[in-house]
């Protein structure tokens, strides 16, 4: 979709008459439903008219393509501006152009991460270079046009406010820059000998609508990426009923090509095998050509069975196939061949860093794909925004047309494969009734330990094959991510021996990868960087959020840190209703530790803060 399109003069005659920031206005509320803040109406205005003194040189054609706002299909991203035109040779160019209005750019240690002040302070973003080109790669994943029809993508950036070159092209970026240079303010005359370089007639073959209207497949280059690569690597073979339902998601998605919209559901509980079958199924569907994403809402799994699937190959080759679940807001109908949902007990209701996008995420999943496949654990929902269930995907497939298949997954292959650990857990939390009331028999080594650093020696002398982590609940606030604050230690807890025990959150320059990261066992991961992953070794430190009081394990939400975003909200809505709040608070805090416990596969270390609770979990092991 794109929402403002000319030929160049028109394009600059629009802007003369300050047309063109009220036409996308228009096109915003007329295809995208949505309003324009009046910061981004002043952006449109800023920008575009720096566009337009690049244009202006009489060595561009007339008819030259001037698109703004190019949405990228299956995203709810959007490329600034598109030049569209032909070469010499009557080939056919786009120039992707990533508009910035930023004045200074600092350096970070993040890979194409940079600093630079928005709003009222500095935040961490992408590099322009590498935005530029991820869109440009998606484009030749998924658009039948570009990837077999002939054009050819040249992206860049444009930072038009910025006069002093800083970090943005440290050499730490120079892979990025390679395939897509910044131009500053004073380097017009640079930016325009880039366009020049590859268009040098008007878009007369209709490049801008080739692209807009084509087909959405894999590109074959992508399919020949994703090939043989769950084959090479074991953590993904599938055994038992793992391959009978992947089976039936290769079935349920070769039949809804033909007939009725289908949505397969997935439960099965920690370690039964829930992402093995959803990235076997993502494989198989892209080689066989068919537009296949694998969504989470939490970022950590896609990051990191992205980077386990890419192996040797960059990470970017395939980064197309994963996606955030709230991307889905303004896709079209049936766009998609599957959609495989990993984790779909995190779903939320709205999208969006403020929540204000979109309208239920499961109902947009099922529209966006003629097959959609989730994978779940209800007993996994750990905030107040969760809102995957069985019950809420089945009434939605019901409104959408969809028919519904159920399976379930229940070997498990986690915590040494014990079934009765993960039933006497259930137990003890209050999860659900078993007659697993103690530990004999479970083959899985749990132990409760009186200091901390006990706890986190003891991971890391088990961390030999860097698969063994210290996780908590989130009681600390992350006083290390402020300015300044480096070095502050997050947890601070008394350690047996009259001293302290300090430790920091996860590291911000580890992104979500934390979990697999050289180092970080020295760290303390959460909830949202550990959840849908596991590891050998796990180390789990309670905090003060689960307590025992007369005998009774209780959830205190209370303690939670001010900074946790799983129950913002919670004391507003239980003075409206305080016993559904109350039980729903509780249950969020049980599955919240219920999913820390259960992410080593050969061990479990446990500190709590509450001294009662620790000798209460050792009576009953």
């Amino acid at each position: 979709m794109i929402l403002y399109h000319a030929p160049r003069d028109r394009f600059l005659g629009d802007l003369e008459a300050s047309r063109v920031d009220q036409l996308l206005v228009e096109a915003f509320r007329n295809q995208l439903r949505i309003g324009v803040s009046p910061a981004e109406i002043a952006s449109w205005r800023n920008s575009l008219n720096y566009i337009g003194n690049v244009l202006r040189a009489p060595e561009f054609p007339a008819d030259l393509g001037v698109s703004v706002e190019c949405q990228i299909p299956s995203t709810n991203k959007r490329i600034d501006v598109v030049l569209t035109g032909q070469g010499n040779a009557g080939s056919d160019h786009a120039v992707i152009v990533e508009l910035k209005q930023w004045e200074i750019v600092q350096r970070t240690e993040c890979d194409g991460i940079v600093r630079t002040r928005l709003g009222q302070g500095e935040r961490q973003v992408i590099h322009p270079s590498y935005q530029a080109l991820s869109y440009a790669r998606l484009l030749r994943q998924f658009n039948e046009a570009v990837h077999t029809g002939g054009i050819e993508l040249h992206p860049c950036a444009f930072l038009h406010n910025c006069t002093q070159p800083g970090e943005i092209r440290d050499p730490f970026y120079a892979e990025y820059l390679a395939q897509a240079p910044v131009f500053l303010r004073h380097e017009i005359s640079e930016l325009r000998g880039f366009i020049r370089e590859f268009i040098r007639t008007g878009d007369t073959g209709d490049i801008r609508g080739r692209i807009e209207r084509s087909r959405l497949i894999p590109s074959r280059q992508l399919a020949d990426a994703v090939a043989g690569m769950l084959d090479q690597n074991p953590e993904f073979t599938l055994i038992d009923e793992q391959k009978h339902i992947f089976e039936t998601g290769l079935f349920l998605a070769r039949k809804s090509a033909q007939r009725r919209k289908q949505v397969l559901i997935v439960e099965g509980g920690p370690g039964t095998g829930k992402s093995v079958v959803a990235l076997n199924l993502l494989a198989r569907l892209t080689t066989e050509g068919r537009f296949t994403q694998y969504v989470s809402k939490n970022s950590a799994p896609r990051a990191v069975y992205s980077e386990k699937l890419a192996g040797r190959r960059r990470k970017s080759e395939i980064s197309g196939l994963f996606r955030g679940s709230g991307s889905y807001t303004d896709t079209s109908c049936d766009s998609h061949d599957c959609l495989i949902v990993d984790e779909a007990h995190r779903l939320n209701l709205k999208s969006g860093l403020f929540g204000n996008l979109g309208e239920n995420q499961i109902k947009e999943l099922i529209s966006a794909a003629r097959c959609s496949v989730f994978f779940l654990d209800e007993d996994q929902r750990v905030t107040l925004q969760d809102i995957g269930s069985k019950e809420e995907i089945r009434s939605w497939a019901g409104r959408l047309g969809a028919e519904v298949t159920e399976m379930q997954l229940e070997s498990q292959f986690r915590c040494s494969g014990s079934n009765a650990f993960l039933a006497w857990l259930d137990h003890i939390l209050g999860i659900r009734l078993t007659a697993n009331t103690d530990l004999k028999g479970s083959g899985y080594e749990f132990q409760v330990v009186d200091c901390p650093r006990q706890l986190h020696d003891a991971i890391r002398a088990r961390n030999v094959d860097n698969r063994a982590r210290v996780v908590a609940g989130y009681c600390w606030d992350w006083v290390s991510k402020k300015p300044g604050k480096a070095s502050t230690p997050d947890i601070i807890l008394p350690a047996a021996d009259g001293s302290r025990y300090t430790a920091q959150w996860n590291l911000g320059s580890d992104g979500m990868l934390w979990i697999m990261n050289p180092g970080s066992v020295e760290q303390v991961g959460c909830i949202h960087t550990c959840q849908g992953l596991e590891v050998d070794h796990i180390g789990v430190l309670i905090g003060p959020d689960l307590c025992l009081q007369d005998g009774r394990l209780v959830a205190n939400p209370a303690a939670r840190s001010s900074g946790d975003k799983s129950i913002r909200g919670w004391k507003g809505q239980r003075k409206l209703d305080p016993a559904a709040i109350d039980a729903l608070t509780d249950r969020i805090i049980r599955n919240t530790y219920r999913t820390l416990m259960t992410r080593g596969m050969k061990s479990c270390h446990v500190y709590a803060t509450d001294p009662a609770l620790r000798q209460w979990l050792r009576d009953r092991m």
